[in-house]
Parts: structure tokens; C-alpha cells; sequence
């Protein structure tokens, strides 16, 4: 009888722990969020993208890079074919998408490109594409040298390393250099799904250069989108579970110290910075417990941020856009450029709207 009132009793205490954690994962997914369209003029999808562009960014002079065809475990993959890196000139009329030739000894059939980061060398004007990509479900970080004329990428090399493992997103701060997000702390596709089931806030930050290599921030939930601030002085990093941006100042050892936290009340993914204003544009996933089912009935739904003054005391953060899916799926990145506003998503579409600032 004794034995079975203890067995009992941790039958009991167990249903209560993932009940707990049930609850609290619901939570922190915001699977309680509906949202109200909040449109903006003259959205159109744009042409030629189907299966995705889940980062965007753009160069100085309006030319857009977009990654798309992203397969990642647990998210619908619309084709077989090999990921893509696309060009759009926002400064054309036309706006077309054109696609990147790749060039140079680089495997192009299991390119499965994530985050992306632009650097152009002060040195001699050079556009350098720094790519997360996930071969077979590898981590690795794919650096090319823009070939503006040929509207190819060059390949220069590949970046392996075992502190590099499970990489969302990058910041290109040298020709060879870079910050990086890792998503999770375990390999292992069980003990990912544990993580945020028992909330370790486990994830981290990476810098990267050929001379050093090493975590440089931790204690993320789900370390996801990273960039850096127009003076270069502050990196900013989505706790992605935690609903923040984590604003990070960048010391002479490369080592970050811990400025701030700012509440953005929604699952943002990739950070784009206007290299003006200093503005963050968010991408977001608004209910993450949709992103999960994918429930063709109930899509998920986009939603796009603006932080205004992020080292402020009081930075403003606004919403731009939302939709509940049925006119975007999964939205993962926003972008403006001359008063033109790309949304990109993880799996379906992109789209670009007019964007009075």
C-alpha cells in the first residue's frame, strides 16, 4: 500500500508539472492573441515569391536582398527545390524580383538559407552577403562577395564551428566577422522541444572572427533576430518567448554588457535598423500556438513593429501593420525603404505596402 500511495503521489506530481508547463507554454506563445487588421495603403504580394522570404534587408541605395525557401523541422515546406537569395530594386518602378547566380566551388542543391547580413568594406567599397544556412539541417554561415553587375554572389567560404549550432541570425560587423543567434541549446530535436517546454532560457550570442571565437551574451529563452545600431556602439537581440528586445552596448573585447529590455508584447523575429532614424522594424509572429498548427483555417497571423528612440527612457513602440493571415502568412521580417514598407514571411509569401513615417 505504501508503495502505491508513492506512486500515486508522483503520478500526481508529474500531471501537475506539465500542466504547469502547458499553461505557462501557452502563455509565453500568446496562443490567447487575436488581432484586428491594421492595414496599410496599397499592399500587393510580391511577384515571384511563394515559399517564403524569411529575412530581408537592404543596401544604401534601395537594392533588396531576400532569403527565401527556408525548410526548418516543425514548419510547412511548400517545394523541394534549393533555397534561393533574390534581389528587388526599390528604387525600379517595375518591381521585379531577380534571382542570384551563385557562383564559385559552392553546393547551391542544399542551400537552405536563414538569416542574412549585409557588410560593405570602407576599405574598397566591397558588398559582402554573410547567409545562415542549414545543409541537412546543419547550422553553418555562408560568406559571398556582392558581383553587382552580374547580380551574383561570388562565394568565399563557409564557417563551421561547434559554438555555431544551432544559428536563427546574423550581424556582418567585418569581412569576415560577425555576431550570431543561436535558437536553441541542444542539437537533439527532443531536447529542443524540452527547452522552451521547461522555459531554460539556455540560447546565446556568438561573436565570430578567424582570430576568436566565443559567447559573448546568454540567458535567452529563444535567441532570435539580431542587429546593430547606425553608430555601431549597441546590438539589439529578440528574446523571442520573452517578448523583448534585449539592447546589448558592444565592449572593446568584443564582449556585450546588458543595457536594457524593452517590452514589445508580441514573438518577433528578424530586426531590421533604419540607418537613419535608428529605428527597429520587427517582424512578428502575433500568436505562436498558430505557428505551430498551422491550421489552414486559422492561419497565423503578421504583425510589424516599430521601436522609435530604443535608448531612450521611453521608447515608442507602435504597430504598423497586422493581418490575420489571410492576407499574410507568418510574417518574420519588416523593411522600409523611401517610403516603401517589405514584409517577408518564414514559409509563404512577401509583401510590399506604402508606408507614410
Amino acid at each position: 500500500m505504501g508503495k502505491l500511495a508513492v506512486l500515486s503521489l508522483s503520478v500526481a506530481a508529474l500531471a501537475v508539472l506539465i500542466g504547469e508547463r502547458l499553461i505557462t507554454l501557452r502563455h509565453v506563445s500568446l496562443s490567447y492573441r487575436e488581432l484586428a487588421q491594421n492595414y496599410l495603403p496599397n499592399c500587393d504580394h510580391i511577384e515571384g515569391i511563394e515559399y517564403g522570404a524569411e529575412d530581408i534587408t537592404i543596401l544604401e541605395n534601395g537594392l533588396a536582398f531576400l532569403s527565401t525557401g527556408l525548410k526548418y523541422p516543425g514548419l510547412p515546406s511548400n517545394s523541394d527545390d534549393p533555397g534561393k537569395i533574390y534581389t528587388l530594386n526599390l528604387m525600379d518602378s517595375k518591381m521585379k524580383i531577380k534571382a542570384m547566380n551563385i557562383k564559385g566551388d559552392f553546393d547551391k542543391d542544399s542551400f537552405n538559407p536563414h538569416g542574412i547580413s549585409l557588410y560593405t568594406d570602407d576599405k574598397d567599397g566591397a558588398v559582402y552577403l554573410f547567409v545562415v544556412n542549414h545543409p541537412q539541417g546543419n547550422s553553418q554561415v555562408e560568406i559571398f562577395q556582392f558581383v553587382e553587375d552580374e547580380n551574383a554572389l561570388q562565394y568565399i567560404k563557409t564557417i563551421k564551428h561547434e559554438l555555431l549550432h544551432n544559428v536563427n541570425d546574423i550581424v556582418a560587423v567585418g569581412t569576415e566577422s560577425f555576431y550570431a543567434t543561436n535558437d536553441h541549446y541542444f542539437t537533439n530535436g527532443i531536447l529542443k522541444f524540452v527547452e522552451p517546454f521547461l522555459s531554460l532560457s539556455w540560447c546565446d550570442v556568438v561573436y565570430y572572427s578567424p582570430q576568436t571565437v566565443q559567447v559573448v551574451a546568454g540567458g535567452f529563452l529563444i535567441s532570435n533576430g539580431i542587429n546593430i545600431s547606425p553608430d555601431k556602439r549597441h546590438l539589439y537581440v529578440s528574446d523571442f518567448l520573452k517578448h523583448k528586445i534585449v539592447v546589448l552596448e558592444i565592449q572593446k573585447n568584443t564582449v556585450l554588457s546588458h543595457v536594457k529590455e524593452v517590452d514589445v508584447g508580441s514573438l518577433c523575429d528578424n530586426i531590421e535598423v533604419d540607418r537613419e532614424s535608428g529605428d527597429l522594424w520587427l517582424g512578428c509572429h502575433p500568436n505562436g500556438l498558430k505557428c505551430v498548427f498551422h491550421d489552414p483555417n486559422d492561419p497565423p497571423g503578421s504583425e510589424v513593429i516599430r521601436i522609435e528612440n530604443i535608448l531612450s527612457e521611453k521608447p515608442r513602440v507602435t504597430q504598423v501593420y497586422s493581418d490575420d493571415g489571410s492576407v499574410i502568412i507568418a510574417s518574420s521580417v519588416a523593411t522600409q525603404y523611401g517610403g516603401k514598407l517589405l514584409i517577408g514571411t518564414v514559409y509563404q509569401k512577401a509583401l510590399i505596402c506604402d508606408l507614410k513615417l
